[in-house]
């Protein structure tokens, strides 16, 4: 069953991009779908089919722990129920950020991540330095009971010097602009799960 999203909640995203640059909604979807898609996760890494990720892109990427340790997965459509509905959530915001914001966004790229104990990302942007496709970051995390001494907090590296540590809750969803805001990801105590994605625009346009 497709996700009805609410429409102040659309709103409020896309007010907040607009005012800040980021926003963040504790229950972006119900229960039951994040439970479903943290399951999904858990058994694509016990089959093997998470990936060490690279940083860099294209025949210049490679896997550098030391710069991040998170395993991932792709996500296509038609692989699994819980999945699509997700992948329609996220069209369904796609749309009101194009209604509200004309950034002209085409598509949306996602994959599982998975932090194992001890793993972090090291201070980045997501936008890549000769690629300006990826215009909207949005992290869903997927961890159920975390706790702030569980560690694996988002850390945004906002205006004037402020810093937000965003915990990685299941259920939360974390929007940001792609290329404005530098952020990391500080060291786990358990699996730290999410699904972290990008929504594209064409290249080399201007928002």
């Amino acid at each position: 069953m497709p996700i009805c999203l609410e429409y102040p909640m659309l709103s409020t995203i896309v007010d907040d991009l607009a005012n800040r640059g980021w926003s963040r909604q504790p229950f972006f979807l119900p229960e039951a779908l994040i439970s479903a898609l943290a399951a999904e996760c858990r058994h694509r890494a016990a089959e093997g089919e998470l990936s060490p990720a690279g940083v860099g892109r294209g025949t210049g990427q490679e896997v550098r722990e030391a710069i991040r340790g998170d395993r991932i997965q792709w996500l296509e459509p038609g692989e699994s129920e819980a999945c699509d509905r997700y992948l329609t959530a996220m069209d369904s915001l796609r749309q009101a950020l194009n209604q509200g914001l004309y950034l002209g966004l085409e598509d949306f790229e996602c994959h599982f991540a998975l932090y194992p104990p001890g793993a972090f990302y090291r201070r980045h942007v997501d936008r890549f330095r000769d690629d300006d496709r990826r215009a909207v970051s949005a992290i869903l995390y997927l961890n159920e009971n975390w706790q702030p001494q569980d560690g694996g907090q988002l850390r945004m590296f906002l205006a004037e010097d402020a810093q937000l540590d965003v915990q990685p809750e299941a259920g939360s969803l974390v929007v940001f602009l792609s290329g404005d805001i530098p952020h990391e990801v500080l060291p786990a105590r358990r699996d730290r799960l999410s699904l972290t994605g990008w929504f594209r625009r064409r290249g080399n346009e201007p928002f």
